[in-house]
C-alpha cells in the first residue's frame, strides 16, 4: 500500500504537548527541525502533509506555511474532517498515514492505512497503531515515524540519498 497523504495531530506530536502563554494572546509552541526537515521532503515522495488539531492559534498557522502544508485548525471531529481532507486531496483512507497521540485522535486514527504516535501517547491510541516510535512526541517522533512509513514502502534508501547518504 503506498501512502499518499500523511496527517499529523501537533500538540503532543509535533510538540511536546505543552502549551506556553505569555502576556496578552501570546501563544508559544516549540517545533523539532528534524521532523520539519522531513515533512518538508515528504512532497518529493508523492506525500501530501496536512495538520489536523482540535486547537487553534497563529504558531501552528506560521509552521504549516513554513513547511507548505495546510492546516485544519479548531477541529472537533476529526474522523469527520478526516474523510474531508482525504476526499479534497483525491486519496483513499488507506493510502492515509496519521500521526496522533490522544483520544480526540482515536476515531480518526482507526480509518487509516498507516497508523503511528508517540512513545508518551496515551495507551488506547499505541495499542491501535502500525508504530510506537521510541521518541516523544515534540523531540523527534514524527521524523522517526515518517522514516519507519518510507522504509516500509521501500523509499528509505530514497530519502538518505537526498543528502548524499547510500545505504
Amino acid at each position: 500500500m503506498k501512502i499518499k497523504l500523511l496527517v499529523l495531530d501537533v500538540d503532543g506530536t509535533l510538540t511536546d504537548a505543552k502549551v506556553i502563554y505569555g502576556s496578552g494572546n501570546m501563544e508559544i509552541k516549540e517545533f523539532n527541525t528534524r521532523d520539519g526537515l522531513i515533512i518538508g521532503k515528504l512532497f518529493d515522495f508523492g506525500i501530501n502533509v496536512v495538520i489536523l488539531t482540535a486547537r487553534e492559534c497563529e504558531p501552528v498557522a506560521r509552521r504549516a506555511a513554513e513547511l507548505k502544508c495546510e492546516a485544519f485548525q479548531g477541529v472537533r471531529n476529526k474522523a469527520s474532517a478526516l474523510r474531508a481532507i482525504a476526499a479534497k486531496y483525491g486519496v483513499k483512507l488507506e493510502e492515509t498515514a496519521y500521526f496522533g497521540d490522544d483520544l480526540n485522535d482515536y476515531e480518526a486514527m482507526s480509518l487509516c492505512g498507516f497508523k503511528a504516535c508517540p512513545a508518551n501517547a496515551v495507551p488506547q491510541v499505541k495499542e491501535l497503531c502500525d508504530y510506537i516510535s521510541a521518541v516523544d512526541g515534540g523531540y523527534g517522533a514524527i521524523r522517526d515515524c515518517a522514516e519507519e512509513m518510507l522504509k516500509r514502502q521501500g523509499m528509505y534508501s530514497d530519502w538518505l540519498l537526498m543528502f548524499g547518504i547510500k545505504s
